[in-house]
């Protein structure tokens, strides 16, 4: 009895303390829920408040935003979010938000000028005006998100772009391909929301400007001193391929001449010929004889293109560039090989190897026609055809 007395006793002890440490589990362990709690950011660091910032139309131009981290109680890490507001704004529904560097784990993010460009926009500032607004940032964890109670003002004058950006893009005028016939307008390539190029022929001295469409009353545009403009015409100095960009977001252009388009064979490192322009943003050299080389190995047959170019307008330093695969590969082709086997990019050319392509065996001696398609509608892309 006595026994059994004790073994009561003990059970109803241990009874006890599990319920206690179970109690201080749970209390601590917030029943399996994520612990939320954390401070706001203290302090915004740059830029300080007030600063001006003229925009640029470098593609590598960027502001730089940082904050000190935030308190993070019982362990964890937060993340961060930058918003921005108009000066009068309390942040409860900012006109754009977007998560820090390091997918929101940074104290930082970087902001490239194109990108404020547009958020400037979207505070309500026209381009090329100068307007102010204010910038602060959220911490969070879990599902609680904290305002720093700092918020720093900042001032942007914007670039020279358009608010109504076009969809199409074409080239006309007495100085280009198609004259002033609307219909024949060299269409530009879309390489992004906004931003055209085209490979063209322009006459010298001759007029020609830009319009996004060929049919009816179409918006005109020109370009001067590094921008785009409307209603007015352009003109080069030099007879000339050139490739043109136009960045209708920044307002920026910018003018290269073409001066050749060459074969490069690998095996020599050597350029073989000229594709001489045809027009329209084709490139051909007609009836050419490419031999592969002898290896030990076998037929050496690779190959690629190098374009040369002088920027500025064609007063610049003549440079090299290379026209080499979007899609690796170490395989010759065949007649069912995909037409992306021969879809180009262009690149800087630094290589004797990288980026090739393979001429199928059917080419060796033989004469044939070698085109390069730098076309709007397509992806640019060339052929080897007898």
């Amino acid at each position: 009895m006595i026994g059994d007395s004790r073994m009561k006793s003990t059970g109803i002890r241990l009874t006890i303390i599990a319920f206690f440490v179970l109690s201080f589990v749970a209390c601590n362990d917030n029943m399996g829920e994520t612990d939320t709690r954390l401070s706001d950011v203290k302090t915004l660091i740059e830029p300080l408040s007030g600063r001006s910032i003229a925009l640029e139309t470098s593609a590598s131009a960027e502001i730089y935003f940082e904050w000190d981290y935030a308190d993070v109680n019982e362990g964890g890490v937060a993340v961060y979010q930058i918003a921005f507001d108009k000066v009068d704004g309390d942040f409860s529904v900012p006109f754009y938000r977007m998560s820090s560097d390091n997918n929101g784990f940074n104290n930082n993010v970087k902001i490239t000028h194109k990108q404020m460009n547009k958020i400037a926009g979207m505070a309500g500032i026209k381009a090329s005006d100068t307007g102010t607004f204010k910038w602060t940032v959220f911490s969070s964890k879990g599902t609680k998100a904290v305002k720093s109670g700092q918020e720093n003002t900042i001032t942007i004058t914007r670039l020279a772009g358009f608010e109504d950006l076009p969809i199409d893009v074409y080239v006309t005028g007495e100085g280009s391909e198609g004259g002033t016939d609307l219909s024949k307008a060299h269409k530009m390539k879309a390489v992004a929301g906004g931003d055209f190029e085209v490979y063209t022929k322009l006459a010298g001295g001759e007029p020609f400007y830009f319009t996004d469409g060929i049919t009816g009353s179409p918006r005109r545009f020109y370009t001067s001193e590094g921008l785009v403009k409307e209603n007015g015409t352009s003109t080069v100095s030099t007879d000339g391929i050139y490739r043109i960009t136009l960045d209708f977001n920044t307002g920026a252009c910018t003018y290269a001449l073409v001066t050749r388009i060459m074969f490069y064979f690998c095996p020599d490192n050597a350029l073989l010929f000229e594709l001489p322009y045809e027009g329209y943003g084709i490139f051909m050299a007609k009836g050419r004889t490419v031999t592969f080389k002898q290896e030990s190995w076998g037929r050496d047959e690779r190959y690629k293109f190098r374009m040369f170019m002088k920027e500025n307008g064609g007063v610049g330093e003549e440079k090299e560039y290379e026209w080499g695969t979007q899609n690796s590969t170490d395989s010759r082709p065949t007649s069912t090989s995909p037409e992306s086997y021969y879809y180009l990019r262009l690149i800087n050319a630094t290589s004797q190897w990288n980026d090739k392509w393979k001429l199928m065996a059917d080419f060796d001696g033989v004469a044939a026609n070698y085109t390069v398609y730098l076309q709007a509608d397509g992806p640019y892309t060339h052929s080897i055809t007898k």
